[in-house]
């Protein structure tokens, strides 16, 4: 096995645990969900709808890892065009972790939807591609999750303690719960997309090496 295929065989190990990785904390706030419905209707936020963590860094980098993985078997990749078609795969995978990257980016600017004026409600998420995009450098930080309590003073100062314990913003449980998950799956998801990413780019170079300077040839067994 060549130094290609070896570090083929390298990047999709790497490239399934990151994708059961990505799944498995997508699907956390989801779950999460499902269990508090039946007390309350307080989603922890919009961004774990987009499946940044299923699609992204997970669905999207099943082919290249699959492909990559071959080379340990010595199958589709023990030949330049396996090679080559993983370089394709892993620009896929590339789009994919970028993809999961931008939604944990503006998930961590935003915030969970307990610290949202507009509500506690999946009502007012805004599932478009330019709601997406709008990052700004200036206006990301993540200061909701290191003050006292991230809930607007307008809501505050209308509600009673007993409400507050209803609509799930007493500080001790609920907000202070929503917060810890959505900072920790979401700073996850992050870290995810990037070391796919870097996997990913230096599949593609190793693929292109691979495809013009060749990989080992099998040796026939000598009986």
């Amino acid at each position: 096995m060549t130094c290609c295929e070896g570090w083929t065989s390298c990047n999709g190990f790497s490239l399934l645990v990151l994708l059961l990785l990505g799944v498995v904390l997508n699907a956390v706030p989801l779950i999460v969900n499902v269990f508090d419905e039946g007390r309350n209707h307080n989603p922890i936020s919009c961004f774990e709808w987009w499946f940044p963590g299923i699609i992204g860094a997970g669905l999207m980098v099943i082919p290249a890892a699959a492909m990559s993985l071959a080379a340990r078997k010595r199958a589709s990749c023990n030949h330049k065009t396996g090679m080559f078609l993983s370089s394709l795969w892993s620009v896929i995978t590339v789009l994919g972790a970028g993809y999961c990257m931008v939604v944990s980016i503006r998930a961590l600017s935003e915030g969970p939807l307990i610290c949202s004026s507009q509500g506690n409600s999946t009502a007012n998420c805004q599932f478009s591609l330019g709601n997406l995009s709008d990052i700004h450098a200036k206006s990301f930080n993540v200061q909701w999750f290191f003050n006292d309590s991230c809930a607007p003073l307008g809501n505050l100062s209308s509600l009673t303690v007993s409400s507050r314990k209803d609509y799930g913003l007493y500080f001790s449980s609920q907000e202070n719960k929503h917060r810890l998950i959505h900072f920790t799956v979401f700073l996850g998801l992050l870290l995810v997309g990037i070391l796919e990413a870097l996997c990913g780019l230096s599949q593609i170079i190793i693929g292109f090496l691979g495809c013009l300077c060749g990989v080992s040839e099998r040796r026939s067994r000598i009986v």
